[in-house]
């Protein structure tokens, strides 16, 4: 079964990763979480410690049916900073697999030129770091295989949209229905 993988660094956005998760699993989609620290323990912007799935070298990305990265500072900074994460982000990309980013984090994107001529939106501020997108101030951008939010507040909208392109809208709206959205 295919798997959808939020990828956590020290100080990411606990709402944005958990919130992403909870959606997905709403959804009957499987979701997880994937250190890329070394340690399974992962701890927040906001000083939350979140335990793990995997640690990246064990996780199998292979089976992916989306690449989610939270924001949060620094930890979209050290999202991008993490080699083998954009090797996988990339290869996810070109086997036309969904990649997905929200609030600082789709700057990672932006760096690989992901986002070229592409719809993409961002927490305000960071739209420089999303080299050759079209932005316009969306609260979430589905672009082909390419899915950016812009921040916290926006996690739902955000997780219904990767419903939506792992399951259907029909799903999508069901789960919204559920969660009072």
């Amino acid at each position: 079964m295919k798997c959808a993988f939020v990828f956590l660094a020290s100080g990411f956005e606990e709402t944005e990763a958990l919130g992403t998760v909870d959606v997905l699993r709403r959804a009957g989609i499987q979701a997880a979480t994937v250190s890329i620290t070394g340690e399974k323990a992962v701890t927040g912007s906001h000083q939350i410690t979140v335990e793990a799935d995997y640690l990246l070298e064990e996780a199998p990305l292979a089976n992916a049916s989306a690449l989610i990265l939270p924001g949060g500072l620094p930890g979209a900074t050290n999202l991008n900073a993490c080699v083998p994460l954009k090797e996988a982000l990339l290869q996810q990309y070109r086997e036309g697999g969904i990649v997905a980013a929200i609030c600082a984090a789709p700057m990672v994107l932006g760096g690989l030129g992901l986002l070229k001529g592409r719809k993409a939106t961002c927490y305000p501020g960071f739209e420089e770091h999303l080299i050759g997108a079209e932005t316009r101030g969306a609260d979430v951008e589905v672009d082909g295989n390419v899915i950016t939010g812009k921040g916290p507040s926006l996690v739902f909208k955000f997780g219904l949209a990767l419903v939506a392109a792992i399951k259907s809208e029909a799903v999508a709206e069901e789960v919204a229905a559920g969660m009072l959205l």
